[in-house]
């Protein structure tokens, strides 16, 4: 388990997410909703945003990511590096959920468990 990442994330991503762990860190996001979608059309360029992916899911890693966001040592960093480049809350709690369900999908992944960095 990833420290700030609780039994009701842990649990929602096996029971909602059956394919973490077989697919990439790219379409695990995607399949969470987390991914950026570009709204483009011929030459013009839209602005990013996420969309699609399974709405509960994502509910709970954004309520999972605001509490690793503040107890998990490496996640802390950064959120604090994001914050200090000016992005916004929603941003920051986004890349963070993100970053949450690929680290998740990699240690399903090589069936290994959470190590703390020592740094």
């Amino acid at each position: 388990m990833i420290p700030g990442n609780g039994p009701v994330a842990s649990t929602m991503l096996i029971a909602k997410m059956p394919e973490i762990g077989t697919v990439t860190g790219a379409q695990a996001a995607a399949l969470t909703g987390l991914a950026p979608v570009a709204h483009d059309s011929g030459t013009l360029r839209g602005k990013r945003a996420i969309a699609g992916g399974r709405h509960a899911l994502r509910h709970v890693m954004f309520q999972a990511a605001l509490v690793t966001a503040h107890h998990n040592a490496s996640m802390k960093t950064f959120a604090d590096r994001l914050r200090k480049a000016g992005k916004p809350h929603k941003a920051i709690i986004t890349a963070v959920a993100r970053k949450l369900v690929t680290i998740a999908n990699a240690l399903c992944k090589s069936r290994q468990k959470w190590i703390a960095a020592t740094a």
